[in-house]
């Protein structure tokens, strides 16, 4: 039995909801058996490093601290939303609560996604400190919700007027908007970050090459059209798992996140 580590995203419930299927469809492909294993992010470098996976799903930045600690293989990357297999963090506020810039800011309140959430945190904390603005003296108050579902807390914690600014994923804003959640002409879009890899399967130094390159296959071959039986029905694989299909990245792709972490003073570069 070889483990799978997929990270939580919203809750381990969902996780494993998407995931079942596109597990069981490696096992059929690879003539492999697996077990799918929900991780909570802030474990998952502890666990990793205890050996508990083989295989990693995971979002760019835990990709890269496991990179550099531990000599993650670079397998595939997911493509979903309007930047195909990269994404965006953005901060955004209502329209109507006149705030266009950074510098509109000071003195407001923020909400930041979970603080290992490149999208979330990350690029955001990144974009103030660019320009010049420092989110621990500025702000009178930011926060992270605790919980589940913390993207979509961040955008409807603005959106129904609790906090001032939001730490949006762009792809989270995008979806919600397509759902109908919520409407995207409310949003000031005050500051975007450029695009990095989104969320990407990665494989233990330690892991068989040969099995290796044929999970990078099978991932890359998925077609919309590819199937499994999942608890008695035909389940359609990349769209339980709501990816578009799987895209081919260098290491070299996720310069952008390193230069972010090493500029916000996070891990795997983090100095006291």
């Amino acid at each position: 039995m070889i483990r799978i580590g997929y990270m939580n995203c919203n809750s381990e419930a969902e996780t494993m909801d998407r995931f079942m299927p596109l597990t069981r469809y490696l096992e059929k492909e690879l003539g492999v058996r697996f077990e799918a294993v929900p991780v909570d992010t802030q474990d998952f470098e502890e666990r990793f490093r205890n050996g508990e996976f083989t295989f990693t799903h995971t979002n760019s930045l835990l990709y890269v601290i496991l990179r550099e600690e531990y000599g993650l293989q670079l397998i595939a990357g997911e493509q979903r939303g309007q930047f195909g297999g990269r994404t965006s963090g953005g901060l955004i506020a209502l329209k109507k609560s006149g705030i266009k810039s950074i510098e509109d800011m000071r003195g407001k309140r923020l909400l930041f996604g979970p603080q290992m959430a490149p999208s979330g945190y990350l690029a955001q904390y990144d974009l103030m400190l660019n320009a010049g603005f420092d989110p621990e003296r500025e702000l009178s108050y930011y926060a992270i919700p605790p919980g589940s579902f913390k993207h979509e807390k961040v955008i409807y914690g603005v959106y129904f007027g609790e906090f001032d600014v939001a730490a949006a994923p762009m792809l989270d804003l995008e979806e919600m908007v397509r759902d109908g959640k919520v409407a995207a002409d409310d949003f000031e879009i005050i500051a975007q970050s450029e695009p990095f890899p989104y969320c990407t399967f990665g494989a233990s130094a330690e892991a068989d090459p040969e099995l290796v390159e044929r999970f990078r296959r099978a991932l890359l071959e998925l077609s919309p059209q590819d199937t499994v039986e999942y608890q008695g029905e035909r389940i359609k694989v990349l769209k339980s798992v709501w990816v578009e299909g799987f895209v081919q990245f260098s290491d070299a792709d996720y310069d952008p996140v390193r230069e972010m972490a090493r500029r916000v003073n996070m891990p795997p570069y983090q100095t006291f």
